[in-house]
């Protein structure tokens, strides 16, 4: 067969159809065509709004692990800011309370130093004032230490007392600091008078009964003694100053056994737990003190003649 007779052109299976640049061409213009319609005539918006909605279960499942990880980061970081406000509302909490007390203690002791101040110008005595240290380490004795001794003036003997009444004596001096035997001691007695009847008595501590109280001893069974009672100094024993308030009777047992009465008192004074006390002078070294009047000048021509 002749080469001539021979068809060139390409079986159909093999044909391509328009060339690439034809087809970028149509294609490019085809979607500038769908960007314009759809901006003026929203004609994607139906096809956009169905696969929004057919995807957001899809979108919904994978956003949970992102959205987990976020809430447990957020959880622990208010937890953690919970906590650093708990402890810091806790701490002014404790300050506040703290401030609370010490204005409560402040009060109570701005009341019993005005108290005192009040009962020092009352008692014509000499006086000063004086803190409580510490109570003394003796278990079976009723002593407390204050923050004055010899160089303050301070002489053994002298009566202490508080905003309520008679607290104790200076049983021992030293240069800085003295000891205060209390009224509830059992070695310590102070004579009384009963302002109701003006009978007068001694009352010795007691610690028989409780640590804080006094016992008004050899009254006889019958004696007019009731509950309530105020025991002041009565000034005999030229230590304490005359009616200082010392104690309230609170029990009378008229024993028929016995002949005198056991009668109970509870101090005035804050035996347990005072802070600010006075401290007088003692009454019979203010009587030694007091000049000796000179003797009459015919007295002493007198003398002279015999």
């Amino acid at each position: 067969m002749p080469l001539g007779t021979l068809d060139g052109t390409p079986p159909p299976f093999f044909r391509q159809g328009p060339s690439a640049l034809s087809k970028l061409t149509f294609f490019s213009l085809l979607a500038l065509f769908l960007m314009v319609a759809d901006a003026r005539l929203e004609l994607a918006r139906p096809l956009r709004v169905a696969v929004a909605a057919a995807l957001y279960p899809v979108q919904w499942l994978a956003l949970r692990p992102v959205v987990w990880v976020q809430g447990g980061g957020k959880y622990f970081e208010s937890l953690k800011r919970s906590q650093t406000s708990e402890e810091a509302a806790l701490y002014k909490l404790g300050l506040q309370s703290q401030r609370a007390s010490q204005v409560e203690q402040l009060l109570l002791e701005n009341t019993r130093l005005r108290a005192l101040l009040t009962l020092r110008e009352r008692v014509t005595t000499p006086s000063q004032a004086a803190q409580v240290l510490y109570d003394a380490a003796d278990p079976y004795t009723r002593k407390v230490i204050i923050d004055r001794g010899l160089l303050d003036g301070v002489a053994a003997g002298s009566p202490v007392l508080d905003e309520a009444g008679v607290l104790g004596q200076v049983t021992r001096v030293y240069p800085m600091i003295s000891e205060v035997t209390l009224i509830t001691d059992r070695e310590q007695a102070i004579p009384v008078l009963n302002t109701r009847t003006g009978a007068r008595g001694v009352a010795f501590g007691d610690p028989a009964l409780h640590a804080n109280a006094l016992e008004l001893r050899f009254m006889a069974a019958n004696t007019d003694v009731q509950v309530g009672d105020l025991l002041t100094t009565s000034g005999v024993d030229g230590v304490y100053p005359p009616g200082l308030p010392v104690a309230k009777v609170a029990k009378v047992d008229r024993r028929v056994d016995s002949a005198f009465a056991r009668i109970s008192c509870e101090p005035l004074a804050l035996v347990s737990g005072v802070v600010h006390v006075m401290v007088l002078q003692p009454v019979a070294s203010q009587i030694a003190s007091q000049p000796v009047a000179p003797a009459p000048a015919g007295s002493v021509r007198k003398g002279l003649k015999k």
